[in-house]
């Protein structure tokens, strides 16, 4: 197993935390409100707060004057009923006397034009200026705050994200080509193949960032500009904790990570797996639209649990909900409330993958402006009898019982794949079918047998460890490059078991495919190549015969030429009937399998069932339920801590097949219980 059953306490913290973004200074005029807050906190049983967040104008209303006796009070106050404080610095949001006195702080779009003062998030990484300007106040900050004993981490900036085009972003991209390249212009055109339509450059002053103007044909500009992108925000990002490091070593630093909404795919602007290397806590800020019509929301919760897994694999250790909602969003196409209990499961089902905290956006409603209609803890109506306001409670009086859990992570034998470069590279490929590569969904179907049977998965970076997987699962790995197919190789021949499907491996890192076909190495590994991929319009239909079971493929095919590797499925219709779709091969020590098409759900749960078995794949804590429960596990050296969660909108039986002790009745529990719609049960099974 990948991970070890000791504790990792992110935060120093031995409870989890409870609360979320506080903005006392929109309410500085209201110290009525701001009373409320303190009492309310107690009452809802939270305990840990962001701060400062967007407050960089009311820290700093002229450019160098300060006012920080309100957040003094905050601070105070807060730890008066024993909470904590996470503190952000405020660069996410400038204040519009910078935009006024220093323009070039404002963030150039790819159009090239530079955007007005307003919203956030829409500020140059590369101005001087701007750097100066975030490390002035941070240091400020934490000279002020650092020892607080409210103090528990930092909060740097606020969801990181965008790209900025101005001239100075254009010099810092080439310096950083030059680098890239050893100020070798001729390898830089090798590798970007500019002799294609006449790209060719002859000065570095030549190379531009990539503009919606006119055709971005290449493709190699098109992947370093999104590489430099990540490595500029990760820079400015390090220049802001120049101060937090040096006068606060002891607190730990995070940003908040995102997803998309509505596919709930990783945010694909910045490569996460070069950011998580900067930072001591992965956060995350979960927005799932739970209750939507298209579909159930089991396949919600795994879609969840995908995400989960991929940001607590980051750092192999537990990670942070930094936001989330308690009842509704206002941004969604429709914004929906949670529907009694769904809050309570939904926070239940982060802890269960490895949160440390359940915190919110927002502790209270704005009163004007963007987010006024956004979920809080506390409504306009500043009452503790709403339902929104009960179910946090409710949460919050669960956690107080869960404090055991933290630290604690979920070791691993399966890990699945995921790589931020090869789905830029994929999706600015000029070939396949644009609506049908769905290159992180892909990697979610594969993800479901195993959230379906309970088995703890890692979803890995290619710079992590293989070595301690019994499986590893590398679907559609459109780029992989030369050292990561050795590392694949060393995995395989060292008694490892890979699975690799359709489209990948079929172009190096600087998306140039490898000549004479497949990598000779991988077709070492799977004793056969990938000749030919056929995409398929979206009505089409072909059929795979595994095990003499017939089972439906779309989107894609690959006629494959055998070498070493053995037959498993054949498909059944068209030129490449009756020729082998699914293949296994014995490469020394391990077995190598590759998928040839896109196939159904069923085929997988058969196809992995095969592995689960073969591998003595097993869940933490053996627990007998139907579709649509979830039973997760963390564990600790002397237990293991179960969450069984039903996400259907049915009553569901379970069947505890040893004695448990429930955590939040402290009943002892074995044989069948009935879950309600929604419900939840954590349990301790001692080891």
């Amino acid at each position: 197993m990948m991970s070890q059953y000791k504790r990792t306490y992110i935060t120093k913290a031995d409870f989890i935390l409870h609360g979320g973004d506080y903005n006392p200074d929109q309410w500085l005029d209201r110290p009525d409100i701001l009373e409320d807050d303190i009492k309310l906190m107690k009452l809802s049983h939270t305990n840990t707060f962001t701060v400062g967040v967007f407050a960089w104008a009311t820290l700093e209303p002229e450019e160098g004057v300060y006012r920080f006796e309100w957040l003094d009070k905050v601070f105070d106050d807060i730890y008066s009923i024993g909470g904590r404080v996470i503190l952000a610095t405020p660069s996410g949001a400038r204040p519009a006397w910078m935009s006024q006195k220093y323009p070039e702080v404002l963030r150039v779009n790819a159009s090239r034009v530079r955007q007005l003062h307003g919203g956030r998030h829409n500020h140059c990484f590369t101005s001087k200026v701007y750097r100066e300007k975030t490390q002035q106040i941070n240091r400020l900050l934490a000279e002020r705050y650092g020892n607080h004993p409210a103090l528990l981490m930092w909060h740097v900036s606020n969801e990181y994200g965008g790209e900025c085009h101005c001239d100075l972003c254009q010099d810092a991209f080439r310096d950083w080509l030059k680098k890239k390249y050893n100020n070798d212009l001729k390898a830089l055109n090798n590798a970007w193949w500019t002799p294609f339509w006449s790209h060719t450059y002859s000065d570095w002053s030549q190379i531009e960032s990539p503009s919606p103007i006119g055709e971005n044909t290449v493709h190699g500009l098109n992947l370093d500009w999104k590489r430099f992108v990540t490595d500029q925000t990760i820079s400015f990002f390090e220049n802001e904790v120049v101060p937090l490091r040096e006068l606060t070593p002891h607190i730990p630093i995070t940003t908040n990570f995102m997803a998309d909404t509505y596919d709930l795919i990783p945010f694909q602007g910045l490569d996460y797996s070069k950011f998580a290397k900067h930072l001591d806590v992965i956060s995350w800020d979960a927005y799932p639209a739970w209750h939507n019509d298209w579909e159930s929301t089991a396949d919600l919760a795994m879609k969840v649990g995908f995400i989960n897994d991929l940001y607590r694999s980051l750092k192999q250790q537990p990670f942070l909900l930094m936001e989330c909602t308690p009842s509704l969003v206002n941004w969604h196409k429709v914004n929906k409330a949670k529907r009694p209990g769904m809050h309570f499961l939904s926070s239940m089902q982060m802890i269960a993958h490895g949160s440390d905290s359940i915190l919110y956006f927002q502790w209270r409603k704005s009163r004007g402006s963007s987010e006024k209609f956004h979920g809080a803890v506390v409504d306009h109506d500043n009452s503790v009898e709403n339902r929104v306001f009960k179910e946090v409670a409710q949460v919050g009086k669960a956690l107080e019982k869960l404090s055991s859990v933290v630290g604690t992570n979920r070791p691993a034998d399966v890990a699945i794949l995921y790589d931020w470069e090869s789905n830029w590279a994929l999706n600015d490929a000029q070939g396949f079918a644009a609506e049908t590569k769905r290159y992180p969904q892909t990697l979610v179907q594969h993800y479901r047998p195993f959230w379906e049977q309970d088995i703890p998965v890692d979803v890995i970076t290619k710079e992590q460890d293989f070595s301690g997987y019994k499986l590893l699962i590398a679907p559609m790995l459109y780029l992989v490059s030369e050292k990561t197919i050795a590392r694949l190789k060393e995995f395989v021949a060292n008694d490892g078991t890979l699975v690799m499907t359709y489209i990948s491996g079929l172009v190096n890192e600087h998306d140039l495919t490898y000549l004479g076909g497949w990598h000779k190495d991988l077709q070492e590994i799977f004793g056969m190549k990938p000749v030919e991929i056929d995409t398929l319009y979206p009505r089409d239909r072909n059929r795979v015969n595994y095990r003499g079971r017939s089972y439906e493929l779309k989107d894609y095919a690959t006629v494959i030429e055998l070498n070493t590797a053995k037959v498993e499925g054949i498909y059944e219709d068209d030129f490449y009937a009756n020729t082998p779709a699914v293949t296994s091969n014995q490469y020394e020590k391990g077995q190598a399998y590759y998928i040839g098409g896109r196939l159904e759900d069923q085929f997988h749960r058969d196809f992995y069932q095969e592995l689960i078995n073969k591998l003595g794949l097993k869940p933490v804590v053996s627990v007998k339920h139907g579709k649509g429960v979830s039973v997760q596990a963390r564990q600790a050296p002397e237990c293991d801590y179960v969450f069984v969660m039903n996400f259907t909108e049915e009553k569901q039986p379970i069947v505890f097949e040893s004695k448990v002790k429930d955590l939040i009745t402290g009943e002892e529990i074995s044989g069948e219980l009935i879950l309600d719609k929604y419900e939840v049960r954590i349990v301790e099974k001692k080891r």
